[in-house]
């Protein structure tokens, strides 16, 4: 028998014991279904130190085992830098202007741009990022970027209109100059 059936027999014959060893140790049946998988990569990987016969299934728990203390040692990593991200940005006070009519209508016009002129006009104007360090985000030449710049401020402008007495218009956002850089 080749190793690649040896495999596919020990799949198949520890597949739904070990599922259900990880269902009952964790909370999310994702989460079972990615220590089984990661379980049986181990296998795969290490196929020519997997003991045969009853040994087997018992080599797979202790694989499984080692994965699932990896899996919650991971889960309350992430949940701590939850918790610290949830504290930093009930710290940060919130924009009061973010509801307003005016930064709503960019908003919209924002998303109604191509993702390329949205993201080249967000990096320049809300990042502050130089044309060619949007360029190096996104592994565009300077060049390309300057131009879809000047072309996303003029659909922007038209989404929103020129008319500063008229709602919708934040000109800030259509103006800001762009960082000056040696070309």
């Amino acid at each position: 028998m080749s190793p690649d059936d040896q495999f596919r027999q020990m799949y198949a014959a520890n597949f739904q014991p070990l599922l259900g060893y990880a269902l009952r140790r964790v909370e999310q049946p994702a989460d079972a279904a990615d220590v089984v998988a990661e379980t049986f990569l181990i296998a795969w990987r290490r196929r020519a130190e997997v003991p045969g016969g009853a040994e087997t299934r018992l080599w797979l728990y202790g694989v499984a085992r080692r994965v699932l203390a990896n899996h919650h040692r991971g889960g309350e990593r992430r949940e701590r830098l939850g918790e610290r991200l949830r504290r930093r940005l009930a710290a940060v006070t919130p924009d009061p202007g973010s509801d307003v009519p005016e930064r709503l209508a960019v908003r919209d016009a924002l998303a109604r741009l191509g993702d390329l002129d949205r993201e080249v006009l967000t990096l320049t104007v809300w990042e502050g990022l130089e044309p060619r360090e949007v360029a190096e985000v996104l592994g565009v030449n300077a060049a390309a970027v300057r131009t879809r710049l000047s072309r996303a401020r003029a659909r922007m402008r038209h989404l929103v209109g020129d008319d500063l007495r008229r709602p919708g218009h934040v000109s800030s956002v259509l103006t800001a100059p762009t960082p000056e850089e040696g070309r």
